[in-house]
């Protein structure tokens, strides 16, 4: 683990953008223009989807892949000018939130800056042309870290950054030699000290599949040497499986609880429901009271949560990757109060340094219990959009909750309420 991660990034909610589909102008300035809304969620950190300009050759879609970059050194010209991103990122730290940008630097797009001015810096069939080792990603192609000159020239690049931005998260980052990672951060903390560090950490299967192939595959455990915060995929497939109906939702809390015992006691999980790669939460949780209780949920885990732009307002389709698609303007399911409440909540302390113990309920309820001294905390979240009672490890009483306001009785050892979720804390 990063020594120096505090685990106050727990009590922190990160909000993800993808500049081209977030406004009708798909620019920086239409982003700059929404900050205030932004704010409003309870938002710490504004995380971007690359800002870079994006290849041409093997382009998918109409505009292609913001993850196929042609040079990292240069914005976007579809987003605005170097000037108008320097002008977000001071609007960004005027609403008292930072900035976080995404790293690619697993592979670079088939016409990218370095592959003319460096073609030796990457992956190269046993023909001598360009390449990748994962046959899906036909828009790229691999960079090659067996070159100290490339460490060189991507930290450079990172430094470069650090000056207008507060932090980094890096796509596939367990694909890139550790040091490579160890160096980086040893460097960036020189210019912008305190800058944070995000691993776009991937799933048990992949991890497998690739180490198979004799790659380079890092684990989350791995990956806290370097990084401050680690994706939650190493559960979020047992979530999935549990809402397609293929897996048990006690698979799920064990493995959550797991999380608990196998990493250092200040690791930083990325909670999320959805993001640019996964369906959206509302369309994989219809029921709306539902939905609530998983949004409720993830913020009393122990991590920082992430919200992607239109989560807030239940939206179900996932924007394309590869053409332009702004985000709708209806309101499906307004979460924005919740989402408002819970972040304001996540800023006391039972969030960021207690224990946490999940329990899957016979009636498709998780329950939460987090403990500090004397103080603790139960949530209770119904999966059905049903009423349920379960058992809850709180003194019998009246408790208000955090939620709703309303007073919440526990008797002898039990709770029995409606189907939206609850939160209860101990002064």
């Amino acid at each position: 683990m990063a020594v120096s991660t505090p685990r106050s990034l727990r009590g922190q909610v990160l909000y993800q953008v993808f500049v081209r589909n977030f406004s009708e102008e798909g620019t920086f300035a239409g982003l700059q223009a929404q900050l205030d809304s932004i704010k409003a969620l309870g938002t710490d950190i504004l995380y971007l989807l690359p800002i870079h300009p994006i290849g041409q050759e093997k382009r998918k879609g109409t505009l292609g892949s913001p993850y196929a970059i042609r040079d990292y050194r240069a914005v976007n010209p579809e987003y605005g000018t170097l000037a108008d991103f320097q002008a977000l990122a001071q609007a960004v730290h005027d609403h008292g939130m930072r900035l976080m940008i995404d790293v690619v630097y697993n592979h670079t797009s088939p016409d990218s800056v370095l592959s003319k001015e460096h073609p030796e810096w990457f992956f190269h069939r046993p023909d001598g042309s360009f390449g990748n080792r994962v046959g899906d990603w036909s828009d790229i192609i691999d960079l090659d870290y067996s070159h100290r000159a490339l460490w060189d020239y991507q930290i450079e690049t990172l430094c470069y950054w650090a000056k207008f931005v507060d932090g980094f998260r890096c796509d596939v980052a367990p694909l890139i030699p550790l040091e490579f990672w160890l160096q980086a951060r040893k460097e960036v903390e020189k210019v912008r000290p305190g800058c944070l560090w995000l691993s776009e950490s991937i799933d048990p299967g992949f991890l497998s599949y690739l180490r198979s192939q004799d790659m380079i595959a890092h684990s989350d455990g791995e990956m806290y040497q370097a990084f401050d915060i680690c994706y939650d995929y190493d559960c979020y497939g047992l979530l999935t499986a549990y809402l397609r109906g293929e897996g048990s939702l006690s698979a799920y809390a064990d493995a959550l609880n797991r999380q608990e015992v196998i990493f250092p006691d200040n690791y930083v999980k990325l909670r999320f429901l959805e993001n640019h790669d996964q369906l959206r939460a509302a369309f994989l949780i219809p029921d709306e009271a539902a939905l609530k209780s998983y949004t409720a949920f993830l913020f009393c885990l122990s991590g920082m949560t992430l919200i992607y732009s239109g989560q807030e307002k239940g939206l179900s389709h996932l924007p394309s990757l590869f053409d332009r698609d702004v985000l709708s303007p209806e309101i499906r399911c307004d979460l924005t109060p919740l989402i408002s409440r819970l972040s304001s909540l996540k800023s006391d302390p039972l969030f960021m340094d207690s224990t946490c113990n999940v329990t899957a309920h016979a009636e498709h309820t998780l329950t939460v219990l987090r403990k500090k001294g004397e103080r603790s905390l139960a949530g209770i979240f119904p999966l059905t959009g049903k009423p349920a009672t379960v058992p809850v490890a709180l003194e019998d009483g009246f408790y208000r909750d955090r939620l709703s306001g309303q007073i919440v009785e526990i008797a002898r050892g039990w709770y029995s309420g409606g189907a939206e979720p609850v939160i209860l804390m101990s002064e």
